[in-house]
């Protein structure tokens, strides 16, 4: 096993403690493996030693590679995720009667119905908050509320008072404390109770804290930038004054603020609570080539809570081809290549921002016949529940005979959600459907329903008998007018009660009628949107960023990458400094997942794209290092950041010279150089790939995209104003 001289002074790590700053295919597994092993062969004890890894699959993966590396060594230290360790210390702080036995809520329904029953407690004497209360998604907001309290070790007000939450979920603070109180009752826990309740129970107990302490000279930490406020403090009560503590990650790829990690935790916090450390970079990426190292480099390079550290393509490794395109007919495009270059859709990823923006993806792709599957199977374009109750509204102009299936009625109730019991609306539904009229005021259908809520829902199935009278109007303004007449918008961000989960919601409205807008035959878009498709083994796999983390595919497309979108931000939900950063980092995570190609993907139209596709520097990376693999031409590459690129260039040990590019006065997000007229048949020269002929342009006037025939260099799609090209007069 061959070992990079960063690898080998990890191993070789002498006394105290330790940061290894580890880039994205880095190959930290190996690195984590074979510092182990140099452990064990320095006599240190395996049961003096502790390797916590973030999730079983990493658990999983980590021993396979210990076993296989040590091959017939003696026994190997402990393994463990931080839950797996926190279940022994609650088993440990039982039997010393610290703590109370409780058992394990394993199910999400079980903690779904202990919610529901602390928030009806709390809203007791509020009907109307109540049935909000209880939707589906507002308890998902509430747990996950409960669960950052534990992840933070917060005090509930002080938290609720620091998180973006809609003003209908002020009760939060109180039904915790009554979901406490039921859990304590019940003699239950979840799983933050895991990390939890033996922390607060050794930080409030020197005694039970010196029996846990003392047993470990060695503790390596995976992932360490995605840990937690309550895994930290427990890593420092077990690692005491004895044990040493390696913390292994990236900051650059610290994107699960949400559940609690920070990328300081990797930096100035890991210092602050263990004292002194010594750094070690790993950066040297085995997984893609030198144009998306640069442009991992250039992406990142504007925040300010980030190592100083550049990640180098190693020798050998496969050369990244890095493109921009517009829309769905480039992913198509790009795919079909791929195919007839015998590679398989299996080989392939599709990343998205957010769920929603996978929908005209989904469509796209059941259109053209390409098989896909998703990571969460629930997130099936036909499968979410607006976009069914969005179909059954054009189904219901088509064929008005569903006024009479309350099924399909109680669908269309349901979505998006009247903020009504689930329970009511089926039996309003029923009765609907038989007997065809809005029911008097004092019917039992409509008993103890607030005037807002009344007024809501026959709003709606006056809707619902106008639209066989719409038949004729396109897919299009026919959803326009749907969404429109029930305030779709509103209510969606209403019940969300995060925003940018309402946000999402809206989003979603946005894409299905989009999609629509070319639609011809208003049948054939609700059969598409009503397909029952399952996920293909061969398919391109559709993920979302966050779900990709730790993972690499040889070609990743990542779709989406608009102004809005990703980074994600509102008029009412505007981008802070601390969250760009937030979403610089989730781009540069779904960028390095690419081994051989990466397709970034934007909307074009109304959709600016992303200011993250002009920071990567994407074709000042390319034209480095085409460059790069051919050391004869002497001409310098002109780079917008001349300082990074010199820097890298020394980093590889590469003598190629580079200029600064000359910029255009004004530049939007994404925006370079070049410029901003072009035709079918121009000439043009560019400063790597040398003289070729415009096939076609794309996009909008003031952004366009170009297809290139080049002499030498073949056909490449480029961004007209971030390419090294100047026109040929003829």
């Amino acid at each position: 096993m061959k070992l990079t001289a960063e690898q080998r002074a990890v191993i070789d790590h002498g006394h105290g403690h330790a940061r290894v700053a580890a880039v994205a295919g880095a190959g930290k597994t190996t690195t984590m493996a074979a510092r182990v092993l140099h452990l064990l062969d320095q006599g240190v004890p395996a049961k003096r030693m502790l390797v916590l890894m973030f999730n079983r699959a990493a658990r999983e993966d980590f021993q396979s590679r210990l076993q296989q590396m040590a091959q017939s060594r003696q026994t190997l230290p402990d393994v463990r995720t931080f839950h797996s360790l926190g279940h022994r210390l609650t088993q440990s702080l039982c039997r010393w009667g610290a703590l109370t036995p409780r058992q394990l809520l394993s199910a999400d329904w079980q903690v779904e119905r202990l919610l529901r029953q602390a928030t009806l407690n709390v809203l007791a004497h509020s009907r109307e908050r109540r049935d909000a209360a209880l939707e589906g998604e507002r308890l998902e907001a509430l747990a996950h509320y409960c669960g950052l309290i534990k992840a933070e070790v917060a005090e509930p007000g002080e938290l609720y008072a620091r998180l973006d939450f809609d003003a209908d979920t002020d009760y939060f603070p109180a039904a915790f404390e009554e979901a406490e109180r039921l859990l304590a009752q019940q003699n239950v826990m979840t799983y933050a109770d895991l990390l939890y309740r033996p922390l607060l129970a050794l930080e409030a107990s020197e005694s039970s804290q010196a029996r846990v302490q003392g047993f470990l000279d060695h503790v390596i930490v995976d992932e360490y930038q995605d840990i937690n406020a309550a895994q930290q403090r427990l890593l420092a009560v077990l690692a005491g004054n004895q044990a040493a503590v390696m913390a292994v990650g990236d900051a650059n790829q610290c994107i699960y603020e949400w559940r609690g990690a920070r990328p300081d935790t990797m930096l100035e916090n890991f210092t602050a609570t263990f004292g002194d450390a010594t750094d070690y970079p790993l950066s040297t990426t085995f997984r893609h080539g030198h144009a998306l190292a640069l442009a991992a480099n250039h992406a990142i390079a504007a925040n300010q809570r980030r190592p100083d550290q550049l990640c180098l393509a190693a020798p050998g490794n496969p050369v990244t081809r890095i493109e921009v395109g517009q829309g769905n007919r480039a992913l198509l495009e790009t795919l079909s290549e791929w195919q007839q270059q015998g590679r398989g859709l299996n080989e392939a990823c599709l990343l998205v921002r957010s769920w929603a923006l996978s929908v005209p993806v989904q469509l796209a792709l059941l259109q053209a016949g390409q098989p896909f599957r998703l990571s969460h199977d629930d997130r099936f374009v036909f499968r979410l529940p607006l976009v069914q109750a969005l179909a059954g509204y054009l189904k219901l102009s088509r064929y008005p005979a569903l006024l009479q299936d309350s099924s399909h009625l109680a669908l269309l109730f349901s979505q998006p959600t009247p903020f009504v019991a689930r329970d009511r609306l089926v039996s309003l539904a029923r009765q609907l459907a038989q007997t065809q009229q809005w029911p008097e005021r004092h019917d039992p259908a409509l008993a103890d329903l607030k005037p807002l809520q009344r007024r809501n829902l026959k709003r709606r199935w006056e809707l619902l008998c106008e639209l066989p009278k719409l038949r004729a109007w396109p897919p299009a303004k026919l959803l326009a007018y749907v969404v429109k007449a029930i305030d779709a918008e509103k209510i969606l961000k209403r019940a969300a009660a995060r925003r940018d989960k309402g946000e999402e919601d809206v989003r979603l409205l946005d894409v299905l009628i989009e999609q629509a807008q070319d639609v011809s035959d208003p049948d054939a878009f609700i059969e598409l949107l009503e397909r029952p498709v399952e996920n293909h083994a061969e398919g391109i796999l559709i993920t979302t960023v966050h779900g990709a983390k730790g993972l690499e595919w040889p070609l990743v497309a990542v779709a989406g990458v608009n102004e809005e979108d990703f980074p994600h931000y509102s008029r009412d939900n505007p981008l802070n400094e601390a969250r760009l950063e937030e979403e610089r980092r989730l781009f540069y995570v779904a960028i390095t997942r690419a081994r051989e190609r990466l397709l970034l993907l934007h909307d074009g139209g109304e959709h600016r794209p992303s200011r993250f596709i002009g920071e990567s520097a994407w074709q000042d990376s390319v034209c480095v290092a085409e460059a790069l693999k051919a050391p004869e031409n002497s001409r310098p590459v002109p780079v917008r950041s001349v300082a990074l690129v010199e820097r890298y260039l020394d980093a590889v040990g590469a003598e190629l010279k580079v200029k600064e590019a000359v910029a255009p006065a004004v530049a939007e997000p994404g925006a370079g150089y070049g410029p901003t007229t072009f035709r079918v048949g121009q000439r043009l020269h560019h400063a790597v790939f040398g003289e070729g002929a415009v096939l076609s342009v794309e996009n909008t006037p003031d952004n366009p995209v170009l297809e290139v025939q080049f002499v030498k260099a073949g056909k490449r799609r480029l961004v007209a104003n971030r390419a090294p090209i100047e026109p040929i007069a003829l």
